[in-house]
């Protein structure tokens, strides 16, 4: 008996009526799981996939390369600059510790530190509080929203150098506008810029207006994603304003109110165009700050190596700062 498979005969691929499968370009030839030719679609697609990836590893450079000139280069740059003696026309000399020892030896050093602590504090106080506030009054207003957050935004688009300077006018202690004021109310004049105990909360005062409206417009944005559902939940257990702030709105942005106290507090630290255009200093060292005293040393002193000292310490005291400050928001995060 013969076997029907021994009279089957193999059947041509372009044999035309033989029931064979014709030829078709582009179509593997060994059969299922042959990679001798590629499907034209998955070539087509791994085409794309490899110039997205590419243009997105030319922005991911050009980024890169920006940080690294103007970010991570003048941060090593200043780390080297702090151990020589360089006025950058002849060679830099190695001296150790010397430039620290120098600044720190300065009276000015110690006024430096502790007016910039008292200006990031009265900072908090004033320039922490205030946006997060305006930001809950506007928040709760029904009509003009849009024209008012332009007006607060407003001095965020001056220039700070023309907002600094607008607000020594406002200073000025003969035709102020602040002077003009308490006349009008029958209040002495003060002498804002001139007076140890006034000149610090006065340049508080003009950082907290130059900066008011990007925190409140952050503020106003998370207050806008809180579910109103809770503020409806509190509003008919008979929350008022005050409890539904301290126990609907504080609650869910606890995470952008940490996130801008960060910001916040590094900011105050490197404050610098208030003194140097208002006060220069003044009085008697008053309003003297650890950014302005690094500039009068480079600039004023010619000594780079003490500027970049004192530059060096305030990096490591921010960054001292920031690694405690991540550390106790992710424990709370984790709670």
């Amino acid at each position: 008996m013969v076997s029907p498979t021994s009279t089957r005969r193999p059947r041509s691929a372009g044999t035309a009526g033989g029931g064979g499968e014709a030829k078709q370009p582009g179509r593997p030839v060994g059969g299922e799981g042959s990679d001798e030719l590629l499907l034209p679609d998955t070539a087509g697609a791994l085409r794309r996939a490899v110039g997205r990836n590419l243009t997105a590893y030319g922005f991911l450079c050009g980024a890169l390369i920006c940080f690294a000139l103007f970010s991570w280069y003048p941060m090593i740059r200043e780390i080297v600059l702090s151990f020589q003696q360089n006025n950058f026309v002849d060679p830099g000399e190695w001296v150790g510790f010397d430039n620290f020892r120098t600044v720190v030896s300065d009276p000015a050093f110690r006024s430096a530190w502790l007016n910039t602590a008292a200006f990031s504090g009265l900072a908090l106080v004033i320039g922490y509080a205030v946006p997060f506030v305006l930001a809950v009054v506007l928040n709760e207003l029904k009509h003009a929203k849009a024209y008012l957050r332009f007006v607060v935004y407003l001095p965020v688009m001056l220039p700070p150098a023309v907002a600094v300077l607008l607000f020594k006018w406002f200073y000025d202690p003969g035709a102020g506008l602040f002077n003009q004021a308490l006349d009008a109310v029958h209040l002495p004049p003060l002498s804002w810029l001139d007076s140890t105990s006034t000149a610090l909360v006065s340049l508080v005062i003009v950082s907290t207006w130059m900066n008011l409206g990007t925190g409140t417009l952050i503020y106003l944005a998370a207050l806008q994603s809180i579910p109103g559902d809770l503020y409806e939940s509190a509003e008919l257990d008979g929350a008022g304003l005050l409890k539904r702030v301290w126990h609907v709105t504080i609650p869910q942005t606890k995470l952008i109110l940490l996130v801008m106290l960060l910001l916040q507090i590094v900011a105050t630290m490197q404050v610098f165009i208030e003194p140097y255009l208002l006060t220069g200093g003044g009085p008697e060292n008053a309003t003297v700050t650890v950014a302005y005293l690094m500039y009068q040393y480079a600039f004023n002193f010619g000594d780079f190596g003490g500027g970049s000292a004192l530059g060096l310490m305030l990096m490591i005291v921010l960054l001292v700062f920031s690694a405690v400050y991540l550390r106790v928001s992710r424990e709370e995060a984790q709670r």
